[in-house]
């Protein structure tokens, strides 16, 4: 049994899964608070357990998790490692295994990416260590839109000038836009013309065609598209402007962009289902929040059936997208001439797989497909390491 370890770390967490050649899930577990009084979350073959310890770094927590491994099941020695990293720039377009050049081009691409790629880093770096002689395989959320062509990848600017300092669209979440794009062709039994919105804190958009990304909703960074819990999504440059030429820094139009914008900018809260609280209490602000969220949703899906051709499902995945009827029906509602409608009873049903929550007569599919990004991960690494 071949057993690969995937570790997704942040820059206070690590969330690891250990699965099996037969992807069958032997472990998982959170490590929270990294940088001081922590703890860990894990389940495994005894069920879950929760440890308090000291979490000083990213190489405490690998320990603590083998530790806690250790006393709890399963033993821990992984065959191979795969680690999520956000950013893989225009130089990483597949799943590569980690040496100390890829390993330096991932901190050079932290410029791109600067609130995830240094965690990226450390969870590698930790792993290194932890695990020496052991295969440790970089799989990038960049890499699925790498098939995007010139057209929908390039920004109208001085071309020399984005050539020089790597000014495109990159996309994110492409580990999830690929896992659910193939899930939802295994679902329908054809690999079409879907639309794929990923909805969590974070949230994009993708279109897929044939298994291929050819269009996604980020950009050069994590921050353009949608709207999204911190973050605003699509904005007019010349606001960015207005505001610096105004007085604020660049630290600070940074903080308004990465933390003070989308719907805790507009609500006071990032959390969508306070805001859905506040909407169904009245309040405006909450009202208007979600408006904007499911009106820029809409705009997306749209231009995507325009570049497509047409639409032959609409597929939701991610914490918000999987668990959130409200959202999904506000985000369908006016897109009947489109195609896709709900149906109310299977809209609002609980379920773990992937469903159908479009009438069975419906012209496009809407489909809820929950996603697994460490499973995708965890195939990728495999590939990469078996080839």
């Amino acid at each position: 049994m071949t057993t690969v370890l995937v570790v997704n770390s942040g820059s206070s967490s690590l969330k690891y899964q250990l699965l099996d050649d037969a992807e069958q899930v032997l472990a998982s577990g959170l490590v929270e608070r990294i940088g001081g009084a922590g703890s860990i979350r894990h389940r495994g073959p005894g069920g879950e357990v929760t440890v308090d310890a000291d979490v000083p770094d990213h190489r405490a927590a690998l320990a603590l998790m083998m530790r806690t491994c250790t006393e709890h099941g399963p033993q821990l020695a992984p065959d191979v490692v795969g680690h999520r990293v956000v950013h893989g720039g225009a130089r990483f377009s597949a799943p590569v295994v980690v040496d100390d050049e890829v390993e330096a081009a991932v901190e050079e691409l932290a410029t791109l990416a600067p609130l995830h790629n240094p965690p990226g880093l450390l969870g590698i770096r930790a792993a290194r260590a932890t695990f020496p002689g052991v295969p440790q395989v970089a799989v990038f959320d960049t890499a699925f839109h790498a098939t995007i062509p010139p057209e929908a990848s390039t920004y109208a600017i001085d071309a020399g000038l984005a050539a020089e300092r790597g000014i495109r669209r990159y996309g994110f979440h492409g580990t999830s836009h690929e896992y659910v794009s193939q899930e939802a062709a295994r679902f329908l039994g054809h690999a079409g013309r879907f639309v794929v919105l990923h909805l969590g804190n974070g949230a994009s958009a993708c279109a897929v065609s044939g298994g291929r990304s050819v269009a996604t909703s980020m950009g050069l960074t994590p921050l353009e598209g949608l709207v999204m819990g911190t973050r605003g999504g699509d904005l007019d440059p010349g606001a960015l402007l207005h505001l610096l030429r105004t007085g604020m820094s660049v630290d600070e139009v940074d903080t308004l962009l990465n933390r003070r914008s989308g719907l805790a900018g507009l609500t006071g809260t990032g959390d969508l289902r306070d805001v859905l609280a506040a909407a169904e209490g009245g309040d405006e602000r909450a009202e208007l929040a979600l408006d904007v969220y499911a009106h820029r949703i809409r705009g997306y899906v749209g231009a995507y059936l325009a570049h497509l051709g047409g639409l032959d499902a609409l597929v939701f995945t991610a914490g918000v997208g999987e668990n959130s009827p409200e959202v999904r029906a506000r985000v369908v509602e006016g897109l009947g001439h489109l195609g896709p409608t709900l149906d109310p009873a299977r809209n609002e049903a609980r379920g773990r797989g992937a469903r159908l929550v479009s009438p069975d007569d419906a012209a496009v599919p809407v489909l809820v497909v929950p996603t697994d990004e460490e499973l995708q991960i965890a195939r990728h690494a495999l590939a990469v390491t078996a080839g």
